[in-house]
């Protein structure tokens, strides 16, 4: 014969509150809501719930506890006081439910609204909590915007404007994360973000190499045989250069320092600027003919050097 207090797991010396403890552990455990379809759970839950129905009433714990109703809650005696002519012990309540009594002594109604009921009303009434959809914008800046920092001002989907920070030494196609700043969450959910690719419009004077910045710089041939001090732009405003005397066409001079900021301001790369000899738009006779007689005497060939064309 079951033995109901193995079924709740409880000792028979257990107070009501341990008892009705383990059972709504084993409720919880073995409830067919959440095993559907699994007649052994369903058979389990029922001898759970039959055992709860005695042990869980004082009157009725007495009864068995003395014998006189077995594990069904069936008379041990029929012949003992304390039962009716039918053999029912007074105050069970024979019907559909496998013989559980859920008489007003003991609601296991409560019970059960205690461990599903607010899950369930969260699933009738509230939608899954989701992150709401990231949203992507673009922004162009200039050459020296993306080098130097900047702040730009963008139109949200939502309507509203917002100034954003553009770091020094952003990258063409970087993307900016903004947290929040996208669609709204579902369900209570957070907000998305927003995603600022950064487009870096071309420079007509300075190109890029990681963070090194590139400037063609022409000179005369003057200023290439004598040299001179010319003043150049670079990303952090103009500066003054010594042309030193003999230079060349793709002579390079380094400006430490003058180049694009890390995002985090630590390392600087310099600017390079690269010398290009141009010859003027118109020249006259007098030039002509001075560097004709000076070739006669001068043994050069400016493709030697190279090797390449030998």
């Amino acid at each position: 014969m079951q033995d109901l207090y193995k079924t709740l797991g409880v000792s028979k010396t257990a107070s009501d509150a341990e008892i009705k403890a383990g059972y709504r552990k084993l409720a919880k455990q073995y409830h067919p809501d959440l095993n559907p379809d699994d007649k052994a759970i369903e058979q389990k839950f029922k001898e759970i719930s039959q055992a709860y129905n005695i042990l869980g009433d004082a009157k009725k714990k007495q009864q068995y506890d003395r014998g006189q109703i077995d594990a069904t809650g069936q008379a041990s005696n029929p012949f003992h006081g304390g039962y009716t002519h039918r053999g029912q012990p007074r105050g069970a309540t024979a019907g559909g439910n496998g013989g559980f009594d859920f008489g007003n002594e003991m609601d296991i109604g409560d019970i059960f609204s205690d461990l599903f009921g607010a899950r369930k009303r969260q699933t009738r009434t509230s939608p899954p909590q989701r992150k709401g959809s990231d949203v992507k914008y673009t922004c162009s800046v200039n050459f020296v915007e993306a080098a130097a920092g900047a702040i730009k001002r963008i139109d949200l989907a939502d309507g509203k404007s917002l100034n954003i920070t553009i770091p020094p030494g952003t990258e063409d196609k970087q993307v900016l994360r903004l947290k929040t700043k996208g669609l709204p969450g579902v369900g209570g959910g957070p907000n998305g973000d927003a995603l600022i690719e950064v487009r870096i419009e071309s420079h007509p004077l300075f190109s890029r190499k990681g963070r090194d910045v590139y400037l063609d710089l022409p000179i005369s041939l003057t200023e290439a045989l004598e040299g001179t001090t010319l003043t150049v732009p670079t990303v952090t405003g103009r500066v003054k250069v010594r042309i030193p005397p003999d230079s060349n066409t793709g002579t390079t001079l380094r400006l430490k320092g003058k180049g694009i900021d890390d995002i985090k301001g630590v390392n600087r790369g310099d600017q390079l600027i690269r010398l290009q000899v141009y010859l003027p738009d118109e020249t006259d006779k007098e030039l002509r003919d001075f560097i004709r007689n000076w070739a006669k005497t001068k043994n050069y060939d400016p493709r030697k050097h190279t090797g390449l064309f030998e």
